[in-house]
C-alpha cells in the first residue's frame, strides 16, 4: 500500500513537470540565458569571507565570543552588585527614584564600563578558553595537524574585528548619548550637585584676532550680561563693542546668531574714531553656549563626529585648549585597536601547557590589562599637563604592548 502510494506520487509529479515543460518552456530558455550572461559574476564568491572560514575557525569563533559575553556579565553583575551597595544610602537620602535609578544610571553604566574595559574582557576571554583548550591538548593537536601558529590566528583575529567595530560604535556614537543621562542623574542623585548652568568673566577667542567677553552667562536662558567684542588686525585694536544684554536666539537656523541689546560700537581708522549705537541688532557671532559654559568630563559626552567638529571649530579660531578633546577622540579609534593586540598576547602566553594552568595565565593577563588601563590614564595626563601630543598619548600604550604582543609571538608554540 504504501510503494502503490509513492507510485502515485511520483506519477503526479512527473505529469506536473511535463505541463511546466511544455508550457513555459520560455521561461526555463530565459532563466538559462541569463545565467549565461551573468556567468562573470562568479568572480564575485571570491568576496565570500565565509568561504575562507573553516569548521576549526567556526568553533574557535563561537568559544572566544561565549567566552567574552560570559566575563562580561560576570564581571558587570559583580560591579553592578558592589556600586548598588556603595551608593544605595544616597539614593534613598536624595530620593532617586527605581526607574531612574535602572533606566538612567545603570541603563547607561553597564555599555560605558563594558566599553572602558572592552580589552580586558577580550583578554579574560582569550586566556580562559584557549588555556582550557592548551589543558585539553587541542592547541598540542590543531598544531600537530599541520596547521602553523599564524594560521591558528585567523579565528581571533576575525573575531577581534567584530569586537573592534563595535568597541568603536560604541564609544563613538552609542556611549556618548547616554553618558549625558547618567551624569545629569548623578548629578541629581548621587553627588547632589546642580548642573554648572551659568559662567563668569567668559573671555574666548571667537576667531582669527576676535575676542569675545562676558560678564555673567545664564544657560538655563540662554543670556549673557557685560558683553565685550574686540577686533584686531596685526595686533592693533580696530572695533570695540559692547552691550548691556546678548542673547542667543535658539530657534535660528544658524548657531551663531545672536541678539545684542543697547549696543555701542566704537571703529577704530588711525587717529580717528567712529561710534555708533543701537537698542537692539541681530548678529552673527561663531560661539555657542557650550563654548562658554564648561563642566568636567564634557569631551565624553560628545560623538566622535562632534568632536571633531568642535576641535576643527577650535583650531580654527586660534585655540589651543583643545587637548582633552583631541585626546578623547583618538583614544576613541586607538582603543578599538587594542583588543587585536591584547590577544595576540593571549593566546601566545596561554597556547602552550604549564604547571600553572589557567591560573598562572590568568595572573599574567590581568597585571598586562590593568597595566593597558593604567598607561591610558597616565599618557593621557601627560598630554594635557605636559604639553604631549595628544595623538600619540592616545597611541602610546597601544605602541608599547605591539612590541611586547611582537615578543610574545616570537616565543609562541610552533
Amino acid at each position: 500500500m504504501k510503494n502503490f502510494k509513492q507510485i502515485r506520487k511520483h506519477r503526479r509529479r512527473y505529469k506536473f513537470q511535463r505541463w511546466f515543460g511544455k508550457h513555459f518552456a520560455w521561461l526555463v530558455k530565459t532563466a538559462k540565458w541569463t545565467a549565461h550572461k551573468l556567468r562573470f559574476l562568479r568572480v564575485l564568491r571570491l568576496l565570500n569571507l565565509f568561504r575562507y572560514i573553516k569548521r576549526l575557525d567556526w568553533y574557535i569563533i563561537k568559544k572566544f565570543v561565549g567566552y567574552y559575553f560570559f566575563s562580561i556579565a560576570l564581571i558587570i553583575s559583580i560591579a553592578i552588585v558592589f556600586d548598588f551597595n556603595e551608593n544605595l544610602a544616597k539614593f534613598s537620602e536624595n530620593h532617586a527614584p527605581m526607574r531612574a535609578i535602572i533606566f538612567d544610571y545603570y541603563a547607561n553604566f553597564v555599555p560605558y564600563f563594558a566599553n572602558l574595559f572592552s580589552a580586558l574582557f577580550v583578554f579574560i576571554a582569550v586566556i580562559l578558553f584557549t588555556t582550557k583548550m592548551a589543558g585539553n591538548s587541542e592547541i598540542i593537536a590543531i598544531l600537530a595537524s599541520g596547521t602553523s601558529f599564524k594560521r591558528l590566528m585567523r579565528p581571533y583575529m576575525l573575531t577581534c574585528v567584530m569586537f573592534s567595530a563595535l568597541s568603536y560604535s560604541l564609544s563613538a556614537y552609542v556611549i556618548p548619548h547616554g553618558t549625558v543621562i547618567r551624569q545629569n542623574f548623578e548629578n541629581m542623585y548621587k553627588k547632589k550637585k546642580a548642573k554648572n548652568t551659568s559662567a563668569d568673566n567668559v573671555q574666548l577667542q571667537v576667531d582669527r584676532g576676535v575676542i569675545a567677553y562676558i560678564q555673567h552667562y545664564d544657560n538655563t536662558t540662554k543670556r549673557g550680561y557685560g558683553f565685550c567684542l574686540d577686533k584686531f588686525q596685526e595686533k592693533k585694536l580696530v572695533s570695540h563693542l559692547t552691550a548691556m544684554e546678548v542673547q542667543y536666539d535658539t530657534i535660528s537656523d544658524s548657531k551663531y546668531h545672536w541678539k545684542i541689546r543697547n549696543w555701542k560700537v566704537r571703529k577704530l581708522q588711525g587717529m580717528k574714531e567712529h561710534i555708533t549705537s543701537g537698542a537692539e541688532k541681530d548678529t552673527l557671532i561663531t560661539m555657542e553656549p557650550t563654548d562658554l559654559v564648561y563642566s568636567k568630563g564634557q569631551q565624553e559626552t560628545f560623538t566622535s563626529p562632534e568632536l571633531k567638529e568642535y576641535i576643527n571649530k577650535q583650531i580654527d579660531r586660534g585655540s589651543g585648549n583643545v587637548v582633552q578633546y583631541q585626546v578623547e577622540y583618538h583614544k576613541r579609534i586607538a582603543a578599538s585597536f587594542a583588543s587585536f593586540i591584547l590577544t595576540i598576547i593571549g593566546l601566545s602566553l596561554s597556547a602552550k601547557k604549564r604547571k600553572g594552568g589557567m591560573g598562572m595565565a590568568l595572573g599574567v593577563g590581568l597585571a598586562l590589562s590593568f597595566g593597558y588601563i593604567m598607561l591610558q590614564t597616565v599618557s593621557a595626563t601627560f598630554a594635557i599637563q605636559a604639553n604631549f601630543p595628544p595623538m600619540l598619548a592616545a597611541w602610546m600604550p597601544n605602541i608599547l604592548f605591539a612590541v611586547v604582543a611582537y615578543f610574545c609571538y616570537r616565543n609562541a608554540p610552533r
